[in-house]
């Protein structure tokens, strides 16, 4: 397992080893002892995810926030996406800086993306089958999230604005300086 430090504090960048012969490949997507090894840290993953979505979905950029907050370890199983972290960590260095990353099958890359980080991501192939684990159970009533489209923040998503399919709950998420006013 490679693992590439982020200009995030504590948001990482994991490729497995890929074994390829006539037959097709293996990779060990996962293993504990080696992900808190290269990472120093002590997460343990307790829920899996997975969610299937069509070119030009956006999906985000939400969090977890308290007690509720959670740590995430995303891939793509089939496709691909544009993945987006926020580091929202008011007292961070990177405070409402983010990284995008392409996460597909076929570069089998993963973005640990640690608490206190608003997460998203684009579907830039025709479809995209996206797996993630958490480190903290969902909790409805902990979720919040910022527009993926916040001036403040500058992601471009790569793709136009005319091709993105947003959820209406997303298309009413806050503003970045609603949020953090005098930022």
């Amino acid at each position: 397992m490679k693992i590439t430090g982020t200009k995030l504090s504590g948001c990482y960048i994991l490729e497995a080893k890929k074994f390829e012969d006539e037959r097709g490949f293996f990779f060990e997507s996962f293993n504990v002892r080696t992900f808190q090894e290269l990472t120093k840290s002590d997460t343990c993953f307790v829920q899996d995810n997975q969610s299937f979505s069509k070119k030009g979905v956006v999906r985000g950029l939400h969090a977890q926030k308290g007690d509720h907050a959670q740590a995430k370890l995303v891939r793509v199983l089939a496709g691909t996406v544009l993945d987006v972290a926020v580091d929202m960590r008011e007292n961070s260095a990177t405070f409402g800086e983010h990284v995008a990353v392409e996460l597909s099958s076929d570069n089998g890359k993963q973005l640990f993306v640690p608490r206190g980080f608003l997460h998203g991501f684009a579907v830039l192939s025709d479809s995209a089958t996206f797996f993630y684990k958490c480190d903290n159970y969902y909790h409805k009533d902990s979720e919040w999230g910022i527009r993926f489209d916040d001036s403040t923040l500058c992601i471009d998503w790569q793709l136009s604005s005319d091709r993105l399919i947003v959820s209406e709950k997303d298309l009413l998420l806050p503003a970045f300086k609603d949020i953090y006013k005098g930022e």
